[in-house]
């Protein structure tokens, strides 16, 4: 039997991190970090590429459209990029998040917990062209593409602030319920919420729990950690929704003694907030998922094989066996033996993302298709692999100064020879190698765009973000109608 929970009626005040949360969300007229909007103008570009080049494979394609055939919202309702949907912000949100994710492609923030701040763009965007459109229709002004910057610069440092030292992964929850947090709070302050709107619609979305991380770990990898990040912001819009219609919250959502967040889910422990609070930190520093997609723990390992393809290329059969030295984080969670059952599991295998760009010296997106994964030679060099932590890959990954996201491949053959040790410690898309993946990240989403919208179409998307004096003045429409295809 339970113990018995001493009950005071006395409803106290709410949570102090809701509160937090929703005053930095309000105070959006006090971010005034240009890099900041920089880099949410190249996010942006680069998760929306993402997203288009996603709608390339059907089961991506098959989670889309209204909820229920017919359900559509035209003349105001929100967008999909790359398709002919018109829907309600709620399941917009989940089309947006969806595709954002599917290809795992999108930017990563990695601290106690990780995930994919753009996720949020599911809400951003389902909400901002759903408000523009109908301002427009009834004479009112739209949001703007400055606007959308600012919410996702929000957005981000919600989600990334909360996992720089709560690991909700050590607990077995998700890192989408942070996707949940930070889309609840901004889409209520974009649909016009008070303060206290957004503490209820916040202390609602911490009574949702969270998901589990099953759906992403062996043996049950499958595609919905791909549509997870849908999911969760599109119901961080309907928190948003029922808030304005004046339903009530829970203020002690996180804190009540044996029913609230932390008792319950969190082991009794406290959701903290770094002493820095909130500001613009964590888009300027997000890390860009430039050339491969592929988990993001894995991305240096992915580099240097890439660097060692023609050192072993022509002797595959004469190799002994291969180490590759990674943090505790890409070890705990990618380090995978055995069969691999569909793409979910393959792009969350270290060992599989290490042996394609072996045999052929690329990665891309195909490569985690049935087709690919067919060729035994894959396997066959998975089995020679050796995953071990490397202690000062994992020191400095934690260290809040480097924030690095080491590996190191060497391949060593049947003669006793081997290859160089390749170690590459920041991926292309950190910030310390920012000015190096700009250009690729640019080309990156001119050719991702070009896979779904027509040519003339993509000429006007790509003139309407280089043109950066109008972005404070033009509608979010504006670039949805020009999505749209």
């Amino acid at each position: 039997m339970s113990a018995h929970i001493l009950t005071d009626a006395s409803r106290p005040a709410p949570d102090a991190l809701l509160q937090q949360i929703a005053d930095y969300t309000l105070a959006v007229d006090e971010l005034t970090s240009e890099e900041a909007f920089e880099t949410a103008r190249l996010c942006l570009m680069d998760s929306l590429g993402c997203g288009l080049l996603a709608l390339d494979y059907p089961a991506c394609v098959k989670m889309l459209g209204p909820v229920v055939p017919g359900a559509t919202l035209p003349m105001r309702g929100a967008r999909v990029p790359g398709t002919s949907h018109e829907l309600d912000p709620i399941q917009a949100a989940f089309n947006i998040g969806t595709i954002v994710r599917w290809l795992d492609f999108n930017d990563t923030w990695l601290a106690a917990e990780w995930g994919h701040p753009s996720d949020n763009l599911g809400a951003i965007l389902g909400v901002a062209d759903y408000l523009s459109r109908t301002a427009s229709l009834e004479g009112r002004p739209p949001l703007t593409l400055r606007d959308v910057f600012a919410a996702m610069i929000q957005a981000h440092e919600i989600q990334g602030i909360l996992a720089l030292e709560n690991g909700f992964n050590r607990v077995g929850l998700d890192h989408v319920l942070l996707v949940r947090i930070a889309s609840t709070a901004v889409a209520t302050r974009l649909l016009g919420g008070t303060r206290s709107d957004i503490i209820n619609a916040l202390s609602n979305a911490f009574l949702d729990g969270g998901a589990l991380r099953t759906y992403r770990h062996a043996p049950n990898t499958g595609s919905r950690k791909s549509w997870a990040a849908g999911d969760a912001t599109s119901r961080a819009v309907r928190h948003a929704l029922i808030a304005l219609k004046g339903e009530m919250g829970y203020p002690g959502a996180l804190t009540a003694k044996g029913w609230g967040f932390q008792d319950v889910l969190f082991k009794g422990n406290s959701v903290t907030v770094p002493a820095q609070g909130f500001g613009t930190y964590v888009m300027e520093h997000v890390l860009f998922k430039i050339s491969f997609p592929a988990e993001f723990h894995a991305q240096t390992a992915v580099e240097a094989a890439i660097t060692l393809h023609p050192q072993v290329a022509d002797k595959l059969d004469r190799i002994a066996r291969i180490v590759i030295e990674t943090q505790e984080s890409g070890k705990r969670i990618i380090d995978k033996t055995g069969p691999l059952d569909n793409p979910a599991d393959r792009d969350h295998c270290i060992q599989y993302m290490v042996a394609i760009p072996l045999l052929k010296g690329t990665l891309d997106a195909a490569d985690y298709e049935d087709s690919v994964a067919a060729d035994p030679r894959i396997d066959a060099l998975r089995a020679k692999m050796e995953v071990v932590e490397n202690e000062t890959f994992t020191r400095e990954y934690l260290d809040p100064s480097k924030r690095s996201i080491g590996n190191a491949i060497q391949v060593f053959f049947t003669d006793g020879t081997h290859t160089d040790r390749i170690q590459v410690d920041y991926p292309i898309g950190h910030r310390r190698r920012r000015a190096e993946g700009i250009p690729v990240l640019l080309k990156k989403f001119d050719r991702n765009l070009r896979t779904r919208i027509p040519s003339r179409q993509a000429d006007q998307v790509l003139a309407l973000f280089e043109d950066k004096k109008s972005h404070a003045t033009t509608s979010i429409s504006r670039l949805m109608d020009l999505l749209a295809v």
